[in-house]
């Protein structure tokens, strides 16, 4: 009744015009989600071994949150968060270059192809090896996994204006610097944050694994490998609780950026 009660309420909101409703309609069914869980625990008696309840990780997270933020900041702040920066940084720079050099273009983009193949798996343990085992080495993989989706991105962003465009851009006598500034990036952004929330999660989920191979006694990827060895799965479930509310929040802080910047493209007029 309570799962077929949500659906119903969410079904109406869905329906209607209203931003808020709309806004709405993803808490009532996550509540829903929670509440029907909590449920199936207690009814069918599952362990916690295999499956904690909502309220029992409610009740790890209240009660180790020193532990839950200095893990936060580790993995998410200093891991995730640089890596992004630096790689998403160097993919612009490097889509301009692209965009400069058909030399470039022909020669790095299969390189990056390349590289974006590689198994993260495969990739952590060299990066620890080369940067040790603080967050550096987990930054090093985060720039790794991130810079190929931007960068692809944004060369498809730069190449976005019609030939008219350019052409008008010419006949104002604009160098190449100009065009790039007043036309050609600005046509770019909906591709470049197309990249740039894609990279968002990967960020995240780049960082975390990386910790899987080599990490100081901090850290999302070591609490959650730690905590496995003594079936601790409330904390496990705790951990992976905040990594999705800050992936969640890191991919919504991007998308209210693109609405800031992208205010007259199509896909924000709604």
């Amino acid at each position: 009744m309570l799962w077929f009660g949500a659906w119903t309420l969410n079904a109406g909101l869905a329906e209607t015009q209203s931003g808020l409703a709309r806004r709405i309609v993803p808490v009532i069914f996550g509540l829903a989600v929670l509440a029907l869980w909590e449920m199936s625990v207690k009814m069918w008696a599952i362990s916690p071994v295999i499956l904690p309840a909502p309220s029992a990780i409610w009740a790890q997270i209240t009660g180790s949150l020193p532990t839950l933020g200095a893990d936060f900041v580790q993995t998410f702040v200093k891991g995730a968060l640089s890596g992004y920066l630096l790689g998403c940084g160097a993919a612009v720079l490097t889509a301009v270059l692209i965009d400069r050099s058909p030399f470039l273009q022909r020669g790095l983009l299969p390189v990056g192809n390349f590289v974006a193949a590689l198994p993260i798996v495969g990739i952590a343990p060299i990066m620890v090896m080369w940067f040790g085992f603080d967050w550096q080495s987990k930054a090093a993989v985060v720039v790794v996994m991130v810079f190929f989706p931007v960068l692809v991105n944004m060369v498809a962003g730069l190449k976005a204006t019609d030939s008219m465009q350019r052409d008008l851009m010419a006949t104002y006598s604009a160098s190449y610097w100009q065009t790039l500034r007043k036309l050609r990036l600005p046509a770019a952004m909906p591709f470049l944050f197309n990249g740039l929330k894609i990279a968002t999660t990967l960020a995240l989920i780049g960082a975390i694994v990386a910790e899987f191979f080599g990490s100081p006694i901090v850290g999302m990827g070591f609490r959650i490998t730690a905590e496995i060895g003594r079936l601790g799965l409330p904390m496990i479930w705790a951990e992976i609780a905040v990594a999705a509310v800050a992936g969640s929040a890191f991919y919504g802080l991007v998308a209210l950026i693109e609405k800031r910047v992208t205010f007259w493209h199509p896909s924000q007029r709604h």
